[in-house]
Parts: structure tokens; sequence; C-alpha cells
């Protein structure tokens, strides 16, 4: 049973120069065609109405960039398609600045539970630069205006590492992000993207990043205050207060399956991911036409599922699960991975318990060359049998 979904909204009213997810500036009758589109995406998969569903996340782009009639066709969609009701947590992404009291009513009234607003630092200057729209007073609004409502399950997002930032820069953009007291925050380091302003710049020489060294200090002066506000870390750039993890979110990193609706979406199916088209006109025609705007399709075996429980579980504060991992495919990690379990011991980057595998702070630093070692090699697939 699968009980996720992602709904993807690609509009939005400016792109911000470091941006690379499948987005369009928003126009009237492009977002009106997209709604449209949508539906037939969902309707062809979801049979019937009000299939009960754990976590719903609308993201983008940016949802909220839809006026109040299209917001208001698109939450009335899914409550038709899925019981809202039965949600643990149900999600809307927001930009500060273009989420009015009437937009957030909408929201309140048809049962979204969950804000997670792109705020990304608290400096006007830096929001500039980065092609952001808001400024620093919107983010104050917004987070008012939703808590008068009564949505307070809020998460920000912020990014760090940015062009010509200093320590002191993060340091004073954290410092106010955290007075909010807010259950949940993000935080990102800048990546330079191909096909961004800002790859743009790199590549001409018009981009300064700061020291990695900085970006290292960043990290660590992040993860400390963040657990002396008690919002420890659960994944490498998450943290919350107890009981506010994002649930959605942990459907990735617990790899569990989930459906992806709209362009450029992923949907992790049983035995498959599923991967749509990303052009505006390309995903509209498919999916109007057939309900199936599919790019590709990728097979996903048992060696595949066993590899990204290890490396989307790794992400996790509390690691993976030898408990769960073992109900899941039927032998143990230390079977699987015995010889690779004991040299990453010995090198001090993981911890193994009776009851998890994880990270070790020594480790994390070193994450992806951990997360190869659980790459399955020939002689290993003996045991999948």
């Amino acid at each position: 049973m699968i009980t996720s979904a992602y709904i993807h909204i690609p509009f939005c009213e400016k792109i911000c120069h470091y941006c690379d997810f499948t987005k369009f500036f928003y126009e009237e009758k492009m977002a009106d065609d997209y709604l449209r589109a949508l539906e037939n995406e969902i309707k062809t998969l979801i049979k019937l109405p009000k299939q009960k569903m754990k976590t719903i996340f609308v993201g983008g782009g940016t949802p909220t960039a839809l006026n109040k009639r299209q917001l208001l066709q698109l939450v009335t969609m899914i409550d038709h398609y899925f019981d809202v009701g039965s949600a643990e947590e149900y999600t809307f992404e927001a930009n500060p600045g273009d989420l009015s009291k009437e937009k957030i009513k909408i929201l309140f009234d048809h049962g979204v539970n969950r804000i997670s607003m792109g705020v990304q630092d608290f400096n006007d200057d830096m929001l500039e630069k980065l092609g952001r729209l808001h400024r620093v007073k919107d983010v104050y609004q917004n987070i008012n205006d939703l808590t008068q409502i009564g949505l307070t399950n809020i998460s920000i997002d912020l990014m760090y590492g940015l062009p010509n930032q200093s320590f002191e820069d993060f340091k004073g953009s954290l410092a106010e992000a955290l007075q909010f007291n807010l259950p949940h925050y993000s935080a990102y380091s800048l990546q330079i993207e191909p096909k961004t302003i800002f790859y743009q710049r790199y590549k001409k020489g018009k981009l300064s990043k700061p020291p990695e060294e900085t970006e290292a200090d960043m990290y660590e002066y992040l993860r400390d205050k963040m657990r002396e506000h008690g919002v420890p870390q659960y994944e490498i750039s998450n943290f919350a207060k107890p009981g506010y993890e994002s649930k959605h979110n942990l459907t990735y990193w617990n790899n569990d399956f989930y459906y992806g609706f709209g362009a450029g979406s992923h949907g992790y199916l049983p035995g498959k991911r599923v991967i749509n088209v990303r052009p505006h006109p390309t995903y509209v025609e498919k999916a109007l036409q057939t309900g199936e705007p599919v790019l590709h399709i990728e097979e996903i075996g048992k060696k595949e599922r066993i590899e990204e429980e290890l490396f989307l579980g790794l992400r996790k504060s509390e690691g993976v699960s030898l408990k769960n991992f073992e109900q899941k495919y039927h032998l143990s990690v230390e079977t699987l991975y015995q010889e690779e379990l004991r040299r990453l011991q010995q090198r001090g980057w993981i911890d193994l318990t009776d009851e998890f595998i994880r990270l070790t702070e020594a480790g994390k630093p070193f994450g992806n060359e951990v997360f190869q070692s659980f790459l399955l090699e020939e002689d290993q697939l003996k045991f999948l049998n």
C-alpha cells in the first residue's frame, strides 16, 4: 500500500539564480492548463476517490504562486482523490511574500497542516543576490499570519556557503532564524548546478563561494546551535523538535514507496522508479492524452533497493535499523556487508550497534565514500537469491 504522494507545482514569479528544479514563469493560462493535466494524471493512477494517505507534499517551484482560484482548485482536487483527513502530514511549500492571508485560509480550511517556507537567508542584500523576490519583513509577516490562523507546524529552509558570505554573516542569519523557535529547520549548502545563472557566473569566474573550511565551520556551528535550541539534527540537512521530523521526507530516507505527480516528478513504486517528462507543453499534452506523462521507467530490483536502503538511511542521524532491514530483505546487514563493515569501523566512520548502523561524526565528511562501500559486488549477489 502506497501512502505518500509528492505533487509538483512548477510555477514561480521569478527563477532563483541557484535553482535547477523543474520550474516555469507563472502565467495564468499555463497554470490552468497544467492543473487540468495534473488532475488527469492523478485520476489515471488513483482509480477511486479518497485514497487513504499518510503524507502529502505539494512542492515546486512555488505552489503558492498560483492565484487564489487556482489554489482552491488544487486543494479541492487533492481532497477529491486523497483522504486528506487521514493524512498525518499534509505539507505545502511556500515563498514568503506570496502567501497572503486569503491563501493561508484556503490551505488551512482544506486540511493542510504543515508549511515549508523557502527563506534561505535573513539579509535583504543576500536575498537580492540570490534572485529572491521576498525580503526579510515578508518572513515575519507570513509567520505571524500563519500562527494567527492556526498553522503552527512551520519549517523554514536556510542556505549557507553563499557567494561572498562570511562566517559572521551566517551566524547572524541563523540567530534570526532561531528566534522564531520553529519546530523544524532545513539548511543546505549552496550547490552550483548546471543550467543555472550561478553556474554561468561561476564558469566566467564571476562567482566566489567561501572556502571549504569556512563552509565546514558553518555546518558545524549550525549543528551545535540547533542542538542548543532544542532542535536536534535528525538528517544531514534537517533539524526538528522531537515529534516534528518531516514524515514525508522520512518516506524517502526510509526507502519507502511514494507516488510522484507533475512535470519532472519522480515516483517510487514497487519494482520501479517512474520519471515524468519536464517541459510544460510536453507534460500537459501527454498527461491530458494518456494520463501517463512518463519519460522513463527504471526497474528497481532487490540489489538496487538494498543499496538505496543504505545510502538513504545513513543520511539519518539514527542510521539504518538492522531489524527493519532484515524484515524487508530477509537477510542481515552483517551477513551481506561483513568485510565493508569491518573496514569502515576500523576507520572510525560508522557505529554498529545491536540495533542500528550509523555514520559517526568523523564519518560524516566522508559520507559519499561510505555510501560507495555499500554498492554490491558480484560475489555478494549470491546472498540475494
